[in-house]
């Protein structure tokens, strides 16, 4: 077993390609699932211990948020494992591909996780509300169902165009799989950091003021929801460019 000098290099060289990425994931939160990685291979984690300890920190702080009274303390300690869940949850992959030790049960049991996030935590935000708010309207309590939505749906559509493109892709030869991935664009990268879950996990620090924590919720809503009906078109158009092709 290698110094954790060395298992960070070797970590660094077994990255995914930034294209695509936020600069929130590519300079926060994969250099922090590194060193997450890195300590776990010493320490003899599998990829799949590593997935569940991501599970165990964003689903103690899901359950706090639902159960829990608002306050600047929360907000603090909710963020935290929040963050540290999302580490986590990059560094489960960056030990499957330094070790060798992936495979479809560790993508399944990662995507189960993820789906189950995305589903509780606006489940705990319309809890919260519902127990803690003292909201301006009963209206405020859709809020969450409709972020809910515009999340789950963003996961599985992009699940979706992933693996029918690779699919189709397959199906008609290497020609498309082996298209070049492009420079990264800066650019993009600042433009996808509102639809960045890291982004959107700052938004609990501001659980200690609900009227504040509501408004920074509803404009993510709006921005995700956006983002979602631009996704959506994009990738209807890329996969009915592999049917014509």
């Amino acid at each position: 077993m290698g110094s954790t000098g060395t298992v960070l290099r070797e970590l660094r060289g077994a990255q995914k390609s930034a294209k695509g990425v936020s600069l929130y994931s590519r300079y926060v939160n994969r250099p922090a699932g590194r060193v997450l990685a890195a300590g776990a291979y010493r320490a003899g984690l599998s990829p799949n211990q590593v997935t569940l300890i991501s599970a165990l920190f964003t689903y103690g702080a899901v359950a706090s948020v639902a159960l829990v009274e608002p306050s600047w303390t929360l907000a603090v300690l909710v963020y935290a494992a929040l963050a540290v869940g999302f580490a986590f949850d990059s560094a489960d992959g960056q030990l499957a591909r330094l070790t060798g030790r992936g495979g479809p049960d560790g993508e399944w049991l990662d995507h189960v996780v993820d789906c189950g996030k995305l589903l509780l935590v606006h489940t705990a935000v319309l809890i919260s509300f519902y127990r803690f708010g003292e909201l301006p309207s009963q209206a405020w309590l859709l809020l969450p169902l409709g972020f809910q939505l515009a999340a789950v749906v963003t996961f599985c559509a992009g699940l979706l165009r992933e693996h029918l493109g690779k699919a189709a892709a397959s199906a008609q030869g290497p020609s498309w799989a082996a298209t070049p991935a492009g420079p990264v664009s800066r650019v993009r990268a600042v433009a996808l950091l509102p639809a960045d879950y890291g982004v959107f996990c700052l938004v609990f620090l501001l659980l200690g003021a609900p009227g504040a924590f509501r408004a920074g919720y509803a404009v993510l809503a709006v921005v995700h929801t956006l983002f979602l009906a631009a996704f959506l078109a994009k990738w209807f158009r890329e996969l009915k460019s592999l049917r014509a092709g």
